[in-house]
Protein backbone atom coordinates (compact mmCIF):
# COMPACT_ATOMS: atom_id res chain seq x y z
CA UNK A 1 0.00 0.00 0.00
CA UNK A 2 1.24 3.30 -0.79
CA UNK A 3 0.15 6.96 0.36
CA UNK A 4 -1.80 9.32 -1.19
CA UNK A 5 -0.55 13.34 -1.64
CA UNK A 6 -4.14 14.05 0.42
CA UNK A 7 -2.43 12.34 3.57
CA UNK A 8 0.78 14.07 3.52
CA UNK A 9 -1.30 16.99 3.34
CA UNK A 10 -3.67 16.53 6.38
CA UNK A 11 -0.66 15.30 8.22
CA UNK A 12 1.26 18.51 7.54
CA UNK A 13 -1.62 20.60 8.61
CA UNK A 14 -1.81 18.43 11.68
CA UNK A 15 1.53 19.33 13.07
CA UNK A 16 1.58 22.75 11.45
CA UNK A 17 -1.89 23.75 13.96
CA UNK A 18 0.51 22.06 16.69
CA UNK A 19 3.59 24.35 15.71
CA UNK A 20 1.41 27.04 15.13
CA UNK A 21 -0.29 27.06 18.62
CA UNK A 22 3.71 26.93 20.45
CA UNK A 23 5.16 29.56 18.37
CA UNK A 24 6.13 32.70 20.41
CA UNK A 25 5.96 31.31 23.63
CA UNK A 26 8.67 29.34 25.91
CA UNK A 27 10.64 26.38 24.88
CA UNK A 28 12.83 23.94 26.40
CA UNK A 29 15.76 24.23 24.40
CA UNK A 30 18.59 21.51 23.63
CA UNK A 31 21.93 22.13 22.14
CA UNK A 32 22.42 19.38 19.77
CA UNK A 33 25.98 20.95 19.14
CA UNK A 34 27.56 24.36 19.18
CA UNK A 35 24.73 26.24 17.23
CA UNK A 36 22.24 23.31 16.79
CA UNK A 37 19.76 23.02 18.88
CA UNK A 38 16.22 20.89 18.99
CA UNK A 39 12.96 22.18 21.17
CA UNK A 40 10.29 19.81 22.68
CA UNK A 41 8.09 20.82 19.90
CA UNK A 42 10.45 19.34 17.34
CA UNK A 43 10.09 15.86 19.18
CA UNK A 44 6.31 17.00 19.42
CA UNK A 45 5.62 17.69 15.61
CA UNK A 46 8.13 14.41 14.73
CA UNK A 47 5.85 11.99 16.94
CA UNK A 48 2.48 12.77 15.53
CA UNK A 49 4.04 12.29 12.25
CA UNK A 50 5.41 9.32 12.87
CA UNK A 51 2.73 7.87 14.79
CA UNK A 52 0.31 8.53 11.89
CA UNK A 53 2.89 7.31 9.17
CA UNK A 54 3.22 4.30 10.88
CA UNK A 55 0.06 3.48 12.07
CA UNK A 56 -0.71 3.59 8.08
CA UNK A 57 2.43 2.04 6.73
CA UNK A 58 4.17 -0.08 9.79
CA UNK A 59 6.61 -1.45 7.62
CA UNK A 60 7.67 1.68 5.77
CA UNK A 61 11.58 3.13 6.50
CA UNK A 62 11.44 6.69 7.67
CA UNK A 63 14.27 9.16 7.75
CA UNK A 64 13.69 11.90 9.89
CA UNK A 65 16.11 14.58 12.11
CA UNK A 66 15.48 14.49 15.74
CA UNK A 67 14.90 9.94 16.01
CA UNK A 68 17.20 9.32 12.99
CA UNK A 69 15.88 6.12 11.22
CA UNK A 70 12.87 3.93 11.42
CA UNK A 71 14.27 0.82 9.34
CA UNK A 72 11.80 -0.81 6.93
CA UNK A 73 11.33 -1.14 3.33
CA UNK A 74 13.65 -0.12 1.12
CA UNK A 75 10.89 0.30 -1.29
CA UNK A 76 8.96 3.12 0.83
CA UNK A 77 10.93 5.82 2.19
CA UNK A 78 9.75 8.71 4.32
CA UNK A 79 11.83 12.09 4.51
CA UNK A 80 10.55 14.32 7.97
CA UNK A 81 11.74 17.66 9.09
CA UNK A 82 9.28 18.41 11.93
CA UNK A 83 9.99 21.77 12.28
CA UNK A 84 12.99 22.97 9.41
CA UNK A 85 13.77 26.41 10.55
CA UNK A 86 13.98 25.27 14.55
CA UNK A 87 16.42 28.19 15.24
CA UNK A 88 13.59 30.27 13.54
CA UNK A 89 10.98 29.20 15.51
CA UNK A 90 12.91 28.98 18.53
CA UNK A 91 13.31 32.82 18.53
CA UNK A 92 10.07 33.54 17.37
CA UNK A 93 11.17 34.37 13.90
CA UNK A 94 8.43 33.38 11.63
CA UNK A 95 10.12 31.42 8.43
CA UNK A 96 9.68 27.84 9.25
CA UNK A 97 7.71 24.64 8.04
CA UNK A 98 7.20 21.32 8.02
CA UNK A 99 8.74 19.20 6.02
CA UNK A 100 7.20 15.68 4.74
CA UNK A 101 8.30 13.65 1.56
CA UNK A 102 7.51 9.92 0.04
CA UNK A 103 9.89 8.01 -2.12
CA UNK A 104 9.15 4.87 -3.86
CA UNK A 105 11.98 2.60 -5.10
CA UNK A 106 14.02 5.39 -5.07
CA UNK A 107 12.10 7.83 -6.87
CA UNK A 108 10.46 10.96 -5.17
CA UNK A 109 6.77 10.31 -5.84
CA UNK A 110 5.00 13.12 -3.03
CA UNK A 111 6.27 16.12 -1.32
CA UNK A 112 4.18 18.88 1.01
CA UNK A 113 5.91 21.66 2.81
CA UNK A 114 3.69 23.55 5.14
CA UNK A 115 3.72 26.92 6.58
CA UNK A 116 1.56 27.37 9.70
CA UNK A 117 2.24 31.11 10.34
CA UNK A 118 1.49 32.17 6.97
CA UNK A 119 -1.25 29.03 6.18
CA UNK A 120 0.80 28.28 3.48
CA UNK A 121 0.88 24.83 1.78
CA UNK A 122 2.93 23.46 -1.19
CA UNK A 123 2.71 20.39 -2.51
CA UNK A 124 3.80 18.35 -5.62
CA UNK A 125 3.27 14.77 -7.20
CA UNK A 126 5.56 13.17 -9.91
CA UNK A 127 4.31 13.86 -13.45
CA UNK A 128 1.77 16.17 -12.26
CA UNK A 129 2.87 19.58 -10.84
CA UNK A 130 3.50 21.86 -8.10
CA UNK A 131 1.07 23.46 -6.08
CA UNK A 132 0.09 26.41 -3.44
CA UNK A 133 -2.60 25.93 -1.62
CA UNK A 134 -3.92 24.25 -4.84
CA UNK A 135 -2.85 26.65 -7.40
CA UNK A 136 -0.18 25.76 -10.01
CA UNK A 137 3.00 27.31 -9.25
CA UNK A 138 5.95 28.04 -12.10
CA UNK A 139 9.63 29.87 -11.20
CA UNK A 140 10.08 33.20 -11.95
CA UNK A 141 11.65 34.23 -15.44
CA UNK A 142 15.00 35.69 -14.81
CA UNK A 143 17.41 35.31 -17.45
CA UNK A 144 19.79 37.53 -15.84
CA UNK A 145 21.81 37.49 -12.38
CA UNK A 146 21.04 41.11 -12.28
CA UNK A 147 17.35 40.48 -12.21
CA UNK A 148 17.48 37.63 -9.22
CA UNK A 149 17.03 38.17 -5.66
CA UNK A 150 18.79 34.85 -4.36
CA UNK A 151 19.06 32.66 -1.23
CA UNK A 152 21.59 30.49 0.07
CA UNK A 153 22.75 29.05 3.39
CA UNK A 154 25.82 29.34 5.22
CA UNK A 155 28.00 26.97 7.53
CA UNK A 156 26.98 27.40 11.23
CA UNK A 157 30.61 26.44 12.41
CA UNK A 158 34.50 27.45 10.79
CA UNK A 159 35.31 24.00 11.14
CA UNK A 160 32.77 23.35 7.41
CA UNK A 161 34.75 22.07 5.10
CA UNK A 162 32.63 24.59 2.49
CA UNK A 163 33.18 27.18 5.16
CA UNK A 164 35.48 29.49 3.03
CA UNK A 165 33.89 29.06 -0.31
CA UNK A 166 30.26 29.39 0.76
CA UNK A 167 31.52 32.86 2.16
CA UNK A 168 33.18 33.85 -0.90
CA UNK A 169 29.96 32.59 -3.26
CA UNK A 170 27.73 34.46 -1.21
CA UNK A 171 30.04 37.55 -1.30
CA UNK A 172 30.48 37.17 -5.53
CA UNK A 173 26.24 36.56 -6.38
CA UNK A 174 25.45 39.01 -3.73
CA UNK A 175 27.50 41.39 -5.87
CA UNK A 176 26.06 40.40 -9.12
CA UNK A 177 22.81 40.09 -8.46
CA UNK A 178 19.57 42.32 -6.66
CA UNK A 179 20.89 40.27 -3.56
CA UNK A 180 21.31 37.35 -1.53
CA UNK A 181 19.10 36.30 1.37
CA UNK A 182 19.73 33.73 4.56
CA UNK A 183 16.74 32.53 5.68
CA UNK A 184 17.20 29.67 7.77
CA UNK A 185 14.51 27.23 6.51
CA UNK A 186 15.98 25.26 3.00
CA UNK A 187 12.73 23.91 2.93
CA UNK A 188 11.16 27.24 2.25
CA UNK A 189 14.21 28.60 0.75
CA UNK A 190 13.39 25.43 -2.48
CA UNK A 191 9.61 26.35 -2.15
CA UNK A 192 10.50 30.28 -2.80
CA UNK A 193 12.36 29.31 -5.43
CA UNK A 194 9.32 26.85 -7.37
CA UNK A 195 6.78 29.71 -7.15
CA UNK A 196 8.96 32.86 -8.39
CA UNK A 197 9.32 34.77 -4.83
CA UNK A 198 13.03 33.64 -5.28
CA UNK A 199 14.97 33.20 -8.33
CA UNK A 200 17.65 30.75 -7.45
CA UNK A 201 18.88 29.05 -3.89
CA UNK A 202 22.16 27.09 -3.55
CA UNK A 203 23.84 25.51 -0.45
CA UNK A 204 26.56 23.31 -0.22
CA UNK A 205 25.98 21.08 3.25
CA UNK A 206 22.15 20.19 3.43
CA UNK A 207 20.17 17.20 4.95
CA UNK A 208 18.07 15.15 2.91
CA UNK A 209 15.07 15.63 5.09
CA UNK A 210 15.25 19.25 4.36
CA UNK A 211 14.95 19.21 0.84
CA UNK A 212 13.65 15.91 -0.41
CA UNK A 213 10.03 17.15 -0.62
CA UNK A 214 10.77 20.98 -1.63
CA UNK A 215 13.30 19.45 -4.21
CA UNK A 216 10.10 17.57 -5.69
CA UNK A 217 8.14 20.37 -5.61
CA UNK A 218 10.86 22.61 -7.06
CA UNK A 219 11.06 20.33 -10.04
CA UNK A 220 7.51 19.76 -10.53
CA UNK A 221 7.19 23.50 -10.90
CA UNK A 222 9.71 23.81 -13.25
CA UNK A 223 12.89 24.21 -11.82
CA UNK A 224 16.20 22.39 -12.78
CA UNK A 225 17.05 21.12 -9.15
CA UNK A 226 20.42 18.82 -8.67
CA UNK A 227 23.51 19.11 -6.27
CA UNK A 228 25.49 21.90 -6.42
CA UNK A 229 28.28 19.63 -8.49
CA UNK A 230 25.38 18.86 -11.22
CA UNK A 231 24.44 15.57 -9.97
CA UNK A 232 21.07 14.96 -9.97
CA UNK A 233 20.59 12.48 -7.45
CA UNK A 234 20.39 15.02 -4.26
CA UNK A 235 19.90 12.23 -1.57
CA UNK A 236 22.63 11.09 -2.48
CA UNK A 237 25.12 12.00 0.42
CA UNK A 238 27.27 14.65 0.82
CA UNK A 239 23.69 16.17 0.17
CA UNK A 240 23.54 19.86 -1.38
CA UNK A 241 21.64 21.59 -3.66
CA UNK A 242 21.39 23.84 -6.51
CA UNK A 243 18.05 25.17 -8.05
CA UNK A 244 16.48 27.74 -10.43
CA UNK A 245 14.84 27.97 -13.57
CA UNK A 246 16.54 26.66 -16.10
CA UNK A 247 18.39 30.11 -16.76
CA UNK A 248 19.43 31.17 -13.93
CA UNK A 249 20.42 27.51 -13.09
CA UNK A 250 22.92 27.87 -15.83
CA UNK A 251 24.28 30.79 -14.79
CA UNK A 252 24.26 29.56 -10.78
CA UNK A 253 25.84 26.41 -11.84
CA UNK A 254 28.37 28.47 -13.82
CA UNK A 255 29.05 31.11 -10.84
CA UNK A 256 30.03 28.14 -8.58
CA UNK A 257 32.41 26.35 -10.85
CA UNK A 258 34.60 29.71 -10.91
CA UNK A 259 34.91 29.30 -7.42
CA UNK A 260 36.29 25.48 -7.93
CA UNK A 261 33.00 23.71 -7.33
Amino acid sequence: MSPELNDLIQWAREAGSLLHQRFGGDHSIRFKGSTDIVTEADHQSEALLMERILSRFPDHTIITEESGHHNGSDEHCWYIDPIDGTINFAHGFAFFCVSIAYAEAGHLRLGVVYDPIHDELFAAESGRGAWLNGVPIQPGSATSLRECLLVSGLPHHDHSPYTDAAFACFRDLTLRSQGVRRLGSAALDLCYTACGRLDGYWEFSVQHYDIAASALIAREAGCIVTRVDGDEDILKPPVSILAGNPKVYALLRDALRQHGL
